[in-house]
This record gives C-alpha cells, sequence and structure tokens, in this order.
C-alpha cells in the first residue's frame, strides 16, 4: 500500500508530467487473462474507505483498448488527454479531453484510443465493488446486431 492509500493522513504527490506521479506505481490493466484488452496501464491515485471511492487513472496507447465488460458498481469518467471512442451500452461515443463519462451499473463498456497518441483518463468507482462480468457468444452477437457497434468492436 502506497501513501495514497492510507486513511487519515494527507498526502501530496507532485505530477511527474505525462500521466505519472511521484510515488504511485504504474500496474498493469488486469490480471484476468480470459479479458481481452490491449496496450493499457493503470494507476491507483487514491484509494480509501473513509472516501468510499477509488480514483485511477487509466492511459490507452495508441490503437490499444480496454475490456468489453459490465458490472454492479457505476464508473465516472473524465478525460484528461488524447482523443478515442467508448462503447457505453448500445451507444458509441468519440472522446476528447476534458469529456465526462458516466458508465451506469450493469452496462456494457469499453475504451479505445485513436491511433495517433494515447487516451488518457481519470476513473472514479467505489472502493468496494465488485468484479467485472465479460461477455458471453450470445451477448457478443447481441451487441454486434447494430452496426455502428460492430465496427467499434472491430478486432484489432
Amino acid at each position: 500500500m502506497n501513501d495514497m492509500t492510507q486513511r487519515g493522513s494527507p498526502v501530496h504527490r507532485r505530477s511527474k508530467g505525462s500521466g505519472r506521479w511521484e510515488g504511485v506505481d504504474c500496474l498493469p490493466y488486469k490480471e484476468d487473462e480470459k479479458a481481452r484488452f490491449k496496450a493499457i496501464s493503470r494507476q491507483v491515485l487514491f484509494s480509501d474507505p473513509a472516501l468510499a471511492a477509488e480514483l485511477r487513472f487509466f492511459e490507452v496507447a495508441p490503437g490499444g483498448f480496454s475490456s468489453l465488460e459490465r458490472h454492479q458498481h457505476a464508473h465516472a469518467v473524465l478525460v484528461l488527454h488524447g482523443r478515442g471512442q467508448c462503447l457505453i451500452g448500445r451507444e458509441v461515443r468519440h472522446l476528447q479531453p476534458h469529456d465526462l463519462v458516466t458508465v451506469p451499473p450493469w452496462t456494457w463498456h469499453q475504451f479505445r484510443a485513436g491511433t495517433e497518441e494515447p487516451l488518457g483518463f481519470l476513473c472514479m468507482v467505489n472502493v468496494d465493488r465488485d468484479r467485472p462480468q465479460l461477455p458471453s457468444d450470445e451477448d457478443l452477437a447481441n451487441l454486434r446486431a447494430d452496426p455502428s457497434i460492430a465496427a467499434f468492436l472491430r478486432d484489432p
């Protein structure tokens, strides 16, 4: 546990630029080998039960993407840099710096960086949360029935 996760102590970490902070580990995006994702890292900036929330920073390399998943908890996302797209439910949205995205509970979602630059975003979730649910073959077929979603879910 780094200083950002200790309860009751004020913490100040300076930015190192380029989406990195002093004393904050850059971690693999996931450890789930079944989840399909590409070229993404995460950093846990704040995690404290007193806040009941965890603030994370994700960086998706050009052409990379997060896993397609859903779960009981909601997300609040703020794009800091880069451009890309996200699937939220049955809508594909274009992303640019300072966009805000809310992912409601049990909503399929995935974030993709464009091909020119990394996509960096903050994501706030409950500190105590459930595990992501991956789509079944039937779920994927239902999503891909919409041509705009099928184009978004293309294989890289």
